[in-house]
Parts: C-alpha cells; sequence; structure tokens
C-alpha cells in the first residue's frame, strides 16, 4: 500500500505473561519447574498509515470541498474572495488596497487551478506531469501571497465558507486514508474509521471521540496534523512529517 506516511504509537495493555519458575514440593521434597501465569502491563505498538489517496479520492475530496461551499453560501456564510469583494467596495477592517489585492489573487487562483484541473492534474502530483509543474509553483506562489495578506486580518476569515470547507475535506482525508496495522504484520492494514461512506466514517470518528477510546486520543491529534501539512503543502517530505511528529510527542 503506497502510503502519504506512518507512525507508531504504545497502548499500554495489561496482559497474561507465562513464566516457569522452580517451586519445591511439599510431598516429594524435589525442585520442580512449575509454569506460572502473571498479569503484567506491556506497552503494544500499534502502527497508523495514511494511505496515499488515488486519483478518484482526490476528485471526490475536491467534490465534497465544492459541496461545502455551496452549503455554506446557501447558509448566508461568505467566500472569502466574497468578502474581499465586499470590503473593496465598501471599506471597511481591509484596507481598500489589500482588499482589491486579495480579489485579484482570489482571480489568478480560480484560474490557475481551472487550467491544473484541465491537465487532469493536481498540485501534490505535478510529478506525473512534468508540464504542470510551472502551474504548481504559480499556485503554491499565489496562496502564499494569499495566505501572507490574510494573516494580517485573521479574525475575519476565519469564519467563512473556505475555511468550513478546508477543514471538512480535510476531515475526509484523514476518516479515508488513515489505517491500522494488523498485530504482528498480519494481513493487510485496516481502515481505522468504520463505514461505507464518508458520513458513516464521521459517524465512526465521532464515537472514538466521545467514547474516549485510547487509541484515538492518542493519534488523532497527530491525524490532524500530518493531513493538514500535506494537503497544504507543496512537496512534504518525511523529515517534515517526522518533526511535526517530535514537536506533538
Amino acid at each position: 500500500m503506497k502510503s502519504i506516511y506512518s507512525f507508531k504509537v504504545d497502548l499500554v495493555k495489561e496482559v497474561e505473561q507465562k513464566t516457569k519458575e522452580k517451586r519445591k514440593n511439599k510431598e516429594t521434597g524435589k525442585q520442580e519447574e512449575v509454569e506460572v501465569s502473571k498479569k503484567v502491563k506491556k506497552k503494544i505498538p500499534h502502527e497508523i498509515t495514511l494511505k496515499r489517496p488515488g486519483r478518484r479520492q482526490l476528485e471526490e475530496a475536491d467534490m465534497e470541498y465544492s459541496i461545502e461551499i455551496s452549503r455554506c453560501v446557501k447558509k448566508g456564510i461568505l467566500t472569502k474572495a466574497m468578502l474581499a469583494k465586499k470590503y473593496s467596495d465598501t471599506g471597511g477592517i481591509l484596507t481598500e488596497k489589500d482588499a482589491q489585492r486579495l480579489v485579484d489573487l482570489y482571480t489568478d487562483l480560480s484560474e490557475l487551478e481551472l487550467e491544473m484541473s484541465k491537465r487532469g492534474a493536481t498540485p501534490n502530483a505535478k510529478k506525473e506531469d512534468p508540464k504542470a509543474k510551472g502551474l504548481g509553483g504559480k499556485i503554491a506562489m499565489t496562496r502564499r501571497e494569499i495566505v501572507n495578506l490574510e494573516s494580517s486580518y485573521q479574525s475575519l476569515f476565519n469564519h467563512t465558507a473556505d475555511i468550513k470547507a478546508q477543514n471538512r475535506v480535510i476531515l475526509w482525508y484523514i476518516v479515508h486514508l488513515a489505517h491500522l496495522t494488523q498485530p504482528e504484520g498480519k494481513g493487510d492494514p485496516v481502515a481505522l474509521f468504520e463505514g461505507k461512506d464518508f458520513e458513516a466514517k464521521v459517524d465512526s470518528y465521532y464515537q472514538k471521540d466521545e467514547g474516549e477510546d485510547e487509541l484515538f486520543g492518542l493519534i488523532h491529534r497527530k491525524l490532524a496534523a500530518i493531513v493538514s501539512y500535506w494537503y497544504f503543502s507543496e512537496t512534504p517530505t518525511q523529515a517534515d512529517f517526522d518533526n511535526i511528529i517530535n514537536d506533538l510527542d
């Protein structure tokens, strides 16, 4: 199974451990070897693997992002582009110059992503299509400038449709990509969150959270950090992921 990243956590479990001891037989007076069972606490390693998504899964995740954007807009939640346009027209917290620049950047980003889509590639998969390399770089630079501008008005953009859609698609990737390796490597890794569709997997996610599942408690922050970094980073490396895990530990 091709993976984005794998990491291990230890669960402390009470297990039965058998040992052999020499004891004196009261009847014969001789030393005899007997088997003794004791309950001991032992660290059991669990390996979590984030499966690399295929093209179909990438398309499904993009669709979920679009659906969530549409759902939010219908409820009256503005997108970042709509919010920037509003302030560029009416003034307000955003300076007129920054607001107009954001509008232009959102337009550029939309056109670049449309061109990337026509090539049938994604920024994270540009190695498959060398011609997409230039587009991937331009998309990354445009997003970076948007982030730099938005960071000055962070509280303003925190509750936009884009942020809610991003959180939704990151959750989509977490519940679809997270797999647990079978004990002692027996068999293929199994999906960490059960369910045939997204909603069922999300239910499984929250059941583990609300049920205070021990393994979930150890890994949910790591899953969110790794998937978020992978989603927003153009070319994440193994060392990048290792540093994130080390920081969380």
